[in-house]
This record gives structure tokens, C-alpha cells and sequence, in this order.
């Protein structure tokens, strides 16, 4: 076995540890015995070069641009096979068969409704609220009329219990939506499909119709697929942390939906709109342009560049053509769609952006894309949770069946007093 030499220069003492190979991507070396070997701890702020666990759902390439769900690339998945077939993909490690995926499908129907109690938690929050905190406690308040999920001991189990949440978390974001518009709620539809049924309970009134478009459809079942899943981010490092500590599946779920309100992580397509409502007309394009290459100003222009991608974000990609096919199938003529595509001409060719790497990421795309479905910006990050409670669960459920999980503690380097 490879391994790497540790030397510690003050003592000239020194340990090796085994370098464990992956399948892609880069290669780790174990220091679990590290502290024990030499009386040390790494110090990785951010966590950036820390691998926190072992992983065969979703794999990144930042410098390529690539991402793969359980080997398939996304390019392969979203907007070419429906959202519920991925969900499949992610907690089956294979694709469905058209009955297996009938089967699926009939049972995540029934799944949609929650308990009639949980209505209750929507009244006790004002209208003002924002509908991440709403949805969050919805979530967690699961745990409460499905407390059976708390010590699984089967495969099938884990599956039925990731079944129930991924088909509850839209009917609880679409009342979320409704409660903050004062509408009444609408139940779920059985003879709609997963991402129709969503729309429709979004738009539709007591006794009224809701009209929604195929190519409506398609545009929101890409960006559920987009958002499924993206490795180790801050989100499932959340629902993976509190799943080391024996929480409910649900508790773990809403802590990732509590992790992505932040607008460094699932917020950001919402800042991404209100910039581009802050630029105003593609006139004052230019000026905004010149203010974020200004070192001095503190601008930045949002929905450009990634933490991971140094490359075009595969997923941007996607969500671009998808963007640009509902904006002609349905002749929307979008102001904050004109200044979106001019922010994006003058960055894709502007040396300043493409010598750093800043090229339109999904949270870019997204935003206009949400905005052309009339879903208000304050329930945009709540429709990433839906996309991502596929892959939380299915993170949790690896988590949790794996012999080596034990409770996640990180170290610390104290500098206080003492």
C-alpha cells in the first residue's frame, strides 16, 4: 500500500499514513491515527481539503466543468429522464425499468399527502414569514407523526421512509407559498404528475382550473434534476452531521434546509434576481460591469464564478438552453431576461471574467429561469429544497447504513485564553 511521511520538524519524529485510492478524482491519505502517531491535528479552515466521508452517489470535476450522479452525467439525466427516475437513480444505484419506475411513481402519489395536523404549524407562522423558516419547521414537525423512522433496520425501511419525505417536502412548500399569500391550500392532485401537481397546487384556486404548459413542466423537472444532489456541499454536510448523531431522517432534512437558506449556498439565485432588479435596464449594464471589476467597489456580480467549478458549470449549462426554450415556446418578453443575457455577453467575452474563471453558474440561470415560471423570488431556494431532498436522503440513508459512522466531531485550534 502507498502511504505518506509525516515529519514532525521539531522533533524529527515521524509516521506514515495509507493512502486510500478513489475511483476519480483525487486520491486521500488516512490520519486518523495522527494524534495518536504525533500529537497533532490538521488545521483545513472551511474544510475545503478535508475529505469528511466516503461517498459513491454524486461525483464533481470542478476543472472539467463535470458532474455525475452515480456515474451518469448530468447531461444525460436532466432534461432527458424525468426527476422521479433520478430520485430513483440516487437511492436504487440504477435507473428504473419502465414498470419499476410505474410502480415508484403510483407510490409517490399516495405518498403527497401529509397529516392533516400539520396544517396547524402554518397558522402559528405570520404571513410575513419567510418561507424557508416556515418550510423548515414543517419538515422537522414530520418527525413528530412519523416516528417510525427513528430506528430503521432495513433496506426497505430506509427506502420507504426517503419515499415519504421527498413526496411531502412540495405539497409543504406549496402551502408554505400559499399560507404567506393568504390563499387557502390546495391538496395535491392524484391524477397529476410529480412536478405538474406541484405547479398546480402553487396555482390553482378551490374549484378552479390552474394553467400550466408542457414546456413549463419540463423547465421545472431540469431544475429539480440540477438540484438533486452536489456532493459534500454545506447543506449535506448538515443533514450528514446530524444524521451521526442518531436524529430523526427528518430532523437531519431540515437542517440541510436550514444550511441552504444562507446566501452563499441555495440562496443565491435570489440575490442573483434581486441584482439584476438593482441594475434596473440593460442600459445600466455597463456601469454595473465596470463597478465589479472595480477592486475599490465592494460589488460583486452575482451568480458568476464557483466554490468547485473553475470551469463552466455543467449545470448552467442546462438550465441556459432550458431558460431560452421556455422564453420562446411561451413569448415571454422579460426585462430582467434582457439584462440577464446582457450581464452574461459582455462577462463570457470581458478578459477580466474569463481569466478568473468567472462564468455563469446555476444560480445565474435559475433565477430568470424560476422568475419566467411566475414563481416569486422568495420561493425560489424552497424549490431548491425540494430538487435536493432527493439527495439529502440519500446521503443520510449512506450515512447512517454505513458500519463506520460514529458521531461527527471536528477538531479545533484553540488560540483563547489559558
Amino acid at each position: 500500500m502507498d502511504t505518506v511521511t509525516i515529519i514532525d520538524n521539531r522533533t524529527n519524529k515521524r509516521a506514515e499514513f495509507p493512502i486510500l485510492k478513489s475511483t476519480a478524482g483525487s486520491d486521500v491519505f488516512d490520519i486518523s491515527t495522527l494524534n495518536k502517531e504525533l500529537g497533532l491535528y490538521t488545521y483545513d479552515n472551511g474544510f475545503s481539503m478535508t475529505a469528511s466521508c466516503e461517498s459513491s452517489i454524486t461525483f464533481i470535476d470542478g476543472n472539467k466543468g463535470e458532474l455525475f450522479y452515480r456515474g451518469y452525467p448530468i447531461e444525460e439525466l436532466a432534461g432527458k429522464k424525468k426527476y422521479l427516475e433520478v430520485c430513483y437513480l440516487l437511492l436504487h444505484d440504477k435507473l428504473p425499468t419502465e414498470s419499476e419506475f410505474k410502480e415508484f411513481r403510483e407510490d409517490m402519489r399516495i405518498k403527497r399527502y401529509p397529516n392533516e395536523g400539520i396544517k396547524k404549524i402554518f397558522d402559528s407562522f405570520p404571513d410575513s414569514a419567510h418561507p424557508m423558516a416556515v418550510l423548515s419547521s414543517a419538515i422537522s414537525a414530520l418527525s413528530a407523526f412519523h416516528h417510525q423512522h427513528l430506528n430503521i433496520t432495513s433496506q426497505q425501511e430506509y427506502i420507504e421512509m426517503a419515499k415519504r419525505i421527498i413526496a411531502k417536502v412540495p405539497t409543504l412548500a406549496a402551502y408554505t407559498y400559499r399560507h404567506s399569500m393568504g390563499y387557502p391550500k390546495i391538496y395535491p392532485d392524484l391524477d397529476r404528475g410529480f412536478v405538474e401537481n406541484f405547479l398546480y397546487m402553487l396555482r390553482a384556486f378551490p374549484g378552479g382550473k390552474a394553467e400550466i404548459a408542457q414546456v413549463e413542466i419540463d423547465a421545472l423537472d431540469a431544475i429539480f434534476t440540477l438540484h438533486a444532489d452536489h456532493e459534500q456541499n454545506a447543506s449535506t454536510s448538515a443533514v450528514r452531521l446530524v444524521c451521526s448523531t442518531g436524529a430523526h431522517p427528518y430532523a437531519a432534512i431540515s437542517a440541510g434546509v436550514n444550511a441552504l437558506w444562507g446566501r452563499s449556498h441555495g440562496g443565491a439565485n435570489e440575490s442573483v434576481i434581486a441584482q439584476l432588479e438593482l441594475i434596473g435596464s440593460v442600459e445600466n449594464v455597463d456601469k454595473f460591469i465596470k463597478k465589479a471589476k472595480d477592486k475599490n467597489d465592494p460589488f460583486k456580480l452575482m451568480g458568476f464564478g464557483h466554490r468547485v467549478y473553475k470551469n463552466y458549470d455543467p449545470r448552467a449549462k442546462v438550465l441556459k438552453n432550458m431558460r431560452d426554450k421556455l422564453q420562446n415556446e411561451l413569448g415571454i418578453n422579460s426585462k430582467l431576461i434582457e439584462i440577464a443575457n446582457r450581464v452574461e455577453q459582455i462577462a463570457l467575452s470581458d478578459e477580466y471574467f474569463v481569466k478568473r474563471n468567472l462564468y455563469p453558474n446555476i444560480d445565474f440561470y435559475s433565477g430568470s429561469l424560476l422568475t419566467a415560471l411566475k414563481i416569486p423570488k422568495s420561493m425560489f431556494t424552497p424549490i431548491f429544497v425540494i430538487g435536493r431532498t432527493a439527495g439529502w436522503i440519500t446521503q443520510w440513508i449512506e450515512q447512517k447504513s454505513n458500519p463506520k459512522n460514529k458521531i461527527i466531531r471536528p477538531r479545533q485550534r484553540y488560540i483563547g485564553k489559558y
